[in-house]
């Protein structure tokens, strides 16, 4: 697993990138809500004024206003704030500036600016009845007692108490208010008290609407004031919009190369692993497996990562980012929040529970849906032979159904989610709207706050969505990690040794080509030896033949040379080198080796004859060809050696690709030649005229031939015959010696050919 991160660590500097876009696009759209308030509240609802303080006031205003304040505010501080010119106060450029100073100046003058607007914009106010219309005349009256108390502890009598009383309210319901009168003074105090015991925000708002009449009074176009805070706000909003697209295309555009990058040299890290794996660890992790793990498997992960890149970490920073964006309005609201992530917290638990271990069955399905695939195709001449079709359909379709169930089982859990979300959005908006509307009414809240908090709301709830989109993907994603892991961490059988030596040349100073000293083999987990105490020496220009009956270990000897499997006991030596003591590549350099199974690949003849050097001349794929009797039906193909091989050669016999397969390792000019019994495909005339020419033609001269055969006829002119019986040397000597004193060898031989072909043989 640490190297499927080491190659998300090569693109460290792009990953950078996206999450630094994904929080710049995070704090765009974060903004917008607040935006969106503000155009509301500020724009439409106080006329484009922000804040209880006027950008100019005329002196009677400010007067006016101090006035009011008396003892409450420092005047001298007020007044140091504004620069008088012309009888109006212009606010100072630097106060804007100082946030906390500007706020706090807003405080100041907020609960006197409110009293004069009530006391200026309250007509019709009786002072015999309670009725007056409401606002500050019914306070008025709430108090009339206390205001009377006031004006007789002044020292005035109850007639003169009336009298006076009758002027303020005459001052109140033509709006000509005379702050100045004691008794005014009086009045304002006790409403001033009841004020103070709203909330601050009822009366910073109120203010506001007191600030846009002062500055009408001095001066202020105050619709154009309006009008250029909502284009200033909305051309921030816009900015705020195209970022936020900006930036999620950037991300969507890198993160699809991230995950483009990590799934092409996944699948490369895979096949060159595999490439590595000795027979060994093919029985542990089977063919169809590895398909699936470097198709399949890696595609999962390409989509995780390519969705998980922008989700993950865009959804938790907008999720807390909106979550923090509400506490800070320090609304009573916060409840809905609350229930709404526990729910949701709940439901993604509950998926997650019921789905994951669904996901990793429906990989090992995947691995039998595509085992039984293959088997089908590569064995479909011998299904047509038995007239076995119906029988593989219906094994197919089980494999088939199976990994279906599963598949819609997921799809149905996964499909319940998107609605339940989108329940709980809209639930969650009725919620707001519901409480948020009390509120309102209570005069606590805007509605440019309840809109606000309806779009963080919905904020924090996608972002949950997003994260349980990923929940889709990432148990799968995260059994295809592992599942890769498996190959790229699976333990290697055969590997180069760490101080590897060098071939001192084609056989060295008197030493033979190959030399088995005994070695024995047995099989990962096996009871018994498959090969025990093996000798024999192969020199340069010798044939060595190998013959037995099935089973014997033939052909887990030959492997044994290129190292596709290491001896378990002895010693394997090549030019007087151990094997396991040179590189692979060095070692099967100087071997030809020719299954017994003849495997090509899709392209023309000569791509195939030519497969050991993609820039061989023309005269060795051509001799190769002859020596190996491939040529005879090559030139009566319509292209020659350019005729279009398709994969595994199906467009070619059974013989022709055996030939071919021969010519390729002749093509090579190894010093080891191994034929894995390839010769039993092809006729006895074909067999006799390919040993033939390989003798005439003298390209195993300086080399070695080891030859597995069941053919006596094959094996019978050989320098050396070795008969194994049940991974023993039964017997080893020409083929006249092993006549007169190998059994084994003289009944397969007796079988095959008859006395005077046999005495004729070996000569």
């Amino acid at each position: 697993m640490g190297k499927l991160f080491g190659l998300l660590l090569k693109k460290w500097h792009i990953i950078v990138v996206v999450v630094s876009l994904l929080a710049g696009q995070a704090y765009c759209e974060l903004a917008l809500p607040a935006y969106t308030a503000d155009i509301v509240d500020v724009g439409i609802q106080r006329g484009g004024i922000e804040a209880p303080v006027p950008e100019r006031i005329t002196r009677e205003e400010m007067e006016k206003i101090l006035l009011v304040a008396g003892d409450d505010i420092d005047a001298d501080d007020v007044l140091s704030r504004y620069t008088l010119s012309g009888g109006v106060y212009a606010l100072n450029g630097d106060v804007r500036e100082k946030s906390k100073a500007y706020e706090n100046l807003g405080n100041s003058l907020s609960l006197s600016m409110l009293i004069i607007y009530y006391a200026e914009n309250m007509p019709g106010v009786s002072a015999d009845s309670g009725d007056g219309g409401g606002g500050i005349s019914a306070e008025i009256e709430s108090y009339k007692e206390k205001i009377r108390d006031g004006m007789v502890s002044l020292g005035a009598d109850e007639g003169q108490v009336d009298k006076n009383f009758s002027e303020i309210m005459e001052m109140l319901k033509t709006g000509d208010v005379d702050f100045t009168h004691p008794f005014a003074q009086i009045i304002i105090k006790t409403v001033k008290e009841q004020l103070k015991t709203l909330d601050p925000a009822i009366i910073k708002n109120a203010a506001i609407l007191q600030t846009r009449e002062i500055h009408k009074k001095a001066g202020i176009d105050v619709d154009k004031e309006q009008m250029d805070y909502m284009f200033k706000s909305g051309g921030i909003m816009i900015l705020f919009a195209f970022g936020s697209m900006a930036a999620a295309v950037l991300t969507t555009f890198l993160a699809a190369r991230v995950a483009a990058f990590f799934a092409r040299e996944t699948r490369g890290m895979t096949l060159r692993k595999v490439l590595r794996f000795g027979n060994g660890e093919f029985d542990d992790l089977s063919v169809a497996s590895l398909i699936t793990r470097c198709t399949n498997d890696v595609q999962q992960t390409q989509m995780f990562l390519a969705m998980g890149l922008r989700l993950l970490i865009f959804a938790p920073i907008m999720g807390f980012g909106a979550l923090f964006k509400v506490m800070r309005k320090e609304s009573a609201m916060g409840w809905v929040i609350g229930l709404a992530v526990g729910v949701i917290f709940l439901i993604v638990f509950t998926l997650f529970f019921i789905a994951v271990p669904k996901f990793h069955r429906v990989q090992k399905l995947v691995d039998n849906l595509n085992r039984i695939s293959r088997e089908i195709l590569t064995g479909l001449p011998v299904i047509r032979a038995f007239s076995s079709e119906e029988r593989e359909k219906k094994r197919f379709d089980a494999a088939n159904a199976d990994l279906t169930k599963v598949n819609i089982f997921i799809n149905r859990v996964m499909a319940t989610m998107f609605p339940t979300m989108m329940f709980i959005m809209n639930g969650v908006s009725v919620l707001i709207i519901w409480e948020g509307a009390k509120q309102i009414d209570a005069g606590a809240m805007l509605v440019g706050d309840l809109i606000a908090f309806i779009n963080y709301a919905m904020q924090i709830i996608m972002s949950f969505l997003m994260l349980s989109m990923l929940s889709v993907v990432l148990p799968r994603a995260a059994i295809s990690f592992k599942r890769i892991g498996q190959v790229l961490d699976k333990e290697i059988s055969v590997l180069d040794p760490e101080t590897p030596v060098k071939f001192g040349g084609a056989g060295g100073e008197n030493l033979p080509l190959l030399e088995f000293r005994g070695v024995s083999f047995r099989y990962r987990n096996a009871e018994e030896n498959a090969l025990s105490d093996i000798s024999f020496v192969s020199n340069a220009g010798e044939t060595t033949a190998i013959i037995g009956s099935t089973g014997s270990g033939k052909s887990t000897l030959v492997n044994l040379i290129p190292r596709f499997f290491d001896a378990t006991e002895g010693e394997v030596l090549v030019c007087g080198v151990n094997v396991k003591d040179v590189t692979l590549a060095d070692l099967r350099g100087k071997i030809g080796y020719i299954p017994q199974k003849s495997s090509l690949f899709s392209g023309t003849l000569r791509s195939n004859i030519s497969y050991s050097d993609g820039g061989m001349d023309e005269g060795r794929v051509t001799a190769a060809a002859k020596i190996s009797q491939a040529e005879e039906f090559i030139l009566t193909k319509e292209n020659k050696y350019d005729e279009p091989v398709s994969q595994g050669g199906a467009n070619i016999s059974g013989g022709q690709r055996q030939r071919i397969s021969i010519a390729r390792a002749i093509a090579k000019n190894p010093e080891i030649y191994i034929f894995d019994d390839s010769f039993s495909a092809l006729d006895f005339k074909t067999d006799a005229a390919l040993r033939k020419a390989l003798f005439e033609s003298g390209v195993t001269k300086n080399g070695t031939v080891i030859v597995v055969a069941q053919r006596i006829s094959t094996v019978m002119n050989a320098d050396r015959i070795i008969v194994l019986d049940r991974g023993r040397v039964a017997g080893a000597g020409t083929h006249r010696e092993l006549l007169e004193a190998c059994e084994p060898y003289r009944q397969t031989a007796y079988s095959q050919l008859s006395k005077e072909e046999l005495e004729r043989g070996g000569a």
